[in-house]
């Protein structure tokens, strides 16, 4: 059985080593100066001013809207735009945060939110922010898309989980919306085992999302900003300053564990994503060139695709469930990431208002008709060599 991962992370048994050691080491395991230096350093590789860590990608996402809405940038009851082919936490922190959302179809060849897209949906929906899934390491064109939220005074944020290191016209998807976030969860290109992280260049965002990340108090702040925020709210003691909750928060906090192996694993990201974007190209092209049997998927427009999993979306459902048997015991497959998100029962239940906004989309015919394999750094050419097989013949 070709599984989806094969370790934990990269170079499992050195990392392993290493964490062995720091742990019998280490005086505090509770975030501290390893997390800074990972933030720090995943900051510097993204290129991006800022990185706060939190403890996996889903919290990310949720420490994001929050963090907008204790800014005032968004406000309840707003519409929030977001690609409707994607995973469920992308979606439910707009909802449980009392935020409308409204799904935006994909196209078939990127699996992506397109500025076409876009268009049409705004023209029926008017949108306050966009929260813009970059999937599977793809995406469309988000340049375009940037260009219009500008415009129309939309904020653009990148759930960019998927996509790490995937570069689009000279700059790396993550890089293009005010904001971007990131999982750090086993499987994904970079793993902490648990883990995640937002990129941001906007100072204030970055300082309110230190303060949702951990209860809403300003214990990890600099001091120049606790002193400023202290001076703002006349909380003079430090014994009071130390429990003071300036604004709505969680605890999204990671520990020492999970910001030393991220910087081990950092040491390894460029070679990890070489790896996955070979390995895409050496299974999709033969596999692409089956056009009676799978749509097309577009990819030549990336300057360097950093592939999550590789997707197949199939002309009939008919195909796809073949394809469902030929795999069973030999190759684990998953539909398309989550699917179609207006097709799950939580929006059903929660966005009904909303379910009528795409109608024979193209989200729904990736979810029934699509599937994905797993691409990883550690597969063999025996496995890539069975997976075309499997997939051509």
């Amino acid at each position: 059985m070709i599984s989806l991962i094969k370790s934990t992370f990269y170079k499992e048994r050195d990392t392993k080593r290493e964490l062995c050691k720091f742990i019998k080491s280490a005086e505090k395991l509770s975030i501290g100066e390893e997390c800074r230096k990972f933030e720090k350093n995943f900051a510097k590789w993204q290129g991006r001013k800022h990185c706060v860590m939190v403890n996996s990608g889903s919290s990310a996402n949720l420490a994001l809207l929050q963090a907008l809405l204790n800014l005032g940038e968004i406000k309840r009851g707003d519409n929030i735009g977001f690609s409707s082919l994607t995973w469920s936490t992308n979606v439910t922190p707009i909802i449980e945060l009392g935020l409308n959302a409204v799904p935006i179809d994909v196209e078939t060849d990127t699996l992506n939110v397109s500025s076409k897209k876009l268009l049409e949906a705004i023209k029926k929906c008017s949108i306050k922010m966009l929260f813009l899934t970059n999937l599977l390491g793809f995406c469309d064109d988000i340049d375009v898309i940037k260009k219009i939220c500008g415009e129309k005074k939309i904020i653009l944020i990148e759930d960019n989980c998927e996509s790490l290191g995937t570069v689009y016209k000279g700059r790396k998807l993550g890089n293009f919306g005010l904001a971007s976030t990131f999982s750090f969860y086993v499987g994904h290109h970079m793993s902490t085992i648990e883990g995640g992280a937002i990129c941001t260049d906007n100072s204030r965002v970055e300082t309110m999302l230190q303060l949702v990340r951990a209860h809403g108090w300003d214990r990890n702040l600099t001091e120049g900003k606790q002193l400023k925020i202290r001076n703002k709210f006349k909380v003079n003691s430090t014994f009071y300053a130390r429990y003071t909750f300036y604004d709505l928060g969680y605890n999204f906090r990671t520990t020492e564990i999970n910001g030393f192996i991220g910087n081990i694993q950092l040491q390894y990201l460029d070679e990890i994503i070489r790896k996955r974007r070979d390995n895409f190209f050496r299974m999709a092209k033969p596999i692409y060139k089956q056009s009676d049997k799978y749509y097309r998927i577009k990819y030549d427009h990336l300057d360097f695709l950093s592939n999550f999993a590789v997707p197949v979306v199939c002309r009939s459902q008919a195909i796809r469930d073949k394809l469902v048997e030929k795999c069973r015991d030999r190759i684990e497959i998953r539909p398309i990431v989550g699917g179609d998100m207006t097709a799950q029962p939580f929006f059903r239940k929660y966005m009904p208002a909303f379910m009528d906004v795409l109608k024979d989309s193209n989200a729904r015919l990736i979810h029934k008709q699509g599937l994905y394999f797993g691409n990883n750094p550690e597969l063999t050419e025996e496995e890539m060599q069975m997976i075309i097989k499997i997939f051509t013949t």
